[in-house]
């Protein structure tokens, strides 16, 4: 008498092999994440910047007028943060020939460590702190 085999066909996927697929896609959307937060923060240095090109125009244009520089924000018509909250602006070392413009991260800029604190002086040199080539981009 013959017995019969039967070949059951694999249906499904194993416990295994599930758990290497979750691995796998956390392990790209981790990188995935990482890498949006730093252009997020990289496209948003683009509103600190933009606000301290618009103060030194402002303080041109105040200088032509009054034959002086100015530490008020206020005279200038701009605000001492930027429009979203990213940077707070502040004037320093007013002279008769210079002053120095700051922008400081704040909210949730303060995760931008590479260009924490943007500058530009009456000169047009612009400095980032820490120093690095890459925050005036």
């Amino acid at each position: 008498m013959r017995t019969k085999t039967w070949v059951s066909a694999q249906r499904g996927i194993t416990l295994i092999e599930l758990l290497t697929v979750v691995a796998i896609v956390a392990l790209l959307g981790t990188i995935a994440m990482s890498s949006y937060r730093s252009s997020v923060l990289r496209a948003n240095r683009a509103e600190g910047t933009t606000t301290l090109l618009r103060v030194q125009a402002a303080q041109e244009k105040f200088y032509l007028n009054e034959q002086a520089y100015t530490n008020n924000l206020t005279q200038l018509g701009i605000p001492a943060s930027t429009e979203r909250g990213l940077y707070q602006i502040q004037v320093s070392n007013v002279t008769a020939t210079g002053y120095t413009v700051t922008a400081t991260a704040a909210g949730g800029q303060t995760g931008d460590t590479e260009c924490s604190t943007l500058t530009i002086d009456s000169t047009g040199r612009r400095t980032p702190s820490p120093a690095t080539t890459r925050c005036w981009r």
